[in-house]
């Protein structure tokens, strides 16, 4: 089966930076779309940014350009989300996610999820 696992939340001061990754096992890594959401208390979880199987294609939420990075390894089956300049508001927990099908640019819907990361920035 499809499992992600999620690592490298914690908690950090505003300007500061952390690096997420999502380890992916049970599929063709390279064939599928990776998304990042994330879900803070009270709110619903919010789209934060998605990649192409190969790399080529990324867009990010407004609120998140210029500071988030996201990037792939189809040789290690690992997504990342490098998150610079963080901000208060940015504290949630993320998820990654990826959809049912393979290819398919911006994915539509998104089927799997790993369990969540906490990343906590303070003021």
């Amino acid at each position: 089966q499809v499992q992600l696992v999620e690592s490298g939340g914690g908690l950090v001061q505003a300007g500061g930076s952390l690096r997420l990754s999502c380890a992916v096992s049970g599929r063709t890594f390279s064939m599928y779309v990776m998304g990042w959401f994330r879900q803070a208390p009270g709110k619903e979880r919010e789209f934060v940014g998605a990649i192409s199987w190969n790399g080529k294609m990324i867009n990010y939420t407004d609120s998140v350009k210029d500071r988030f990075t996201i990037s792939r390894d189809n040789v290690k089956n690992t997504v990342y989300l490098q998150m610079n300049s963080l901000k208060p508001e940015d504290t949630a927990v993320y998820y990654c996610t990826t959809p049912n099908n393979p290819y398919g640019w911006p994915a539509r819907s998104w089927t799997y999820w790993g369990q969540g990361t906490q990343v906590t920035v303070s003021s």
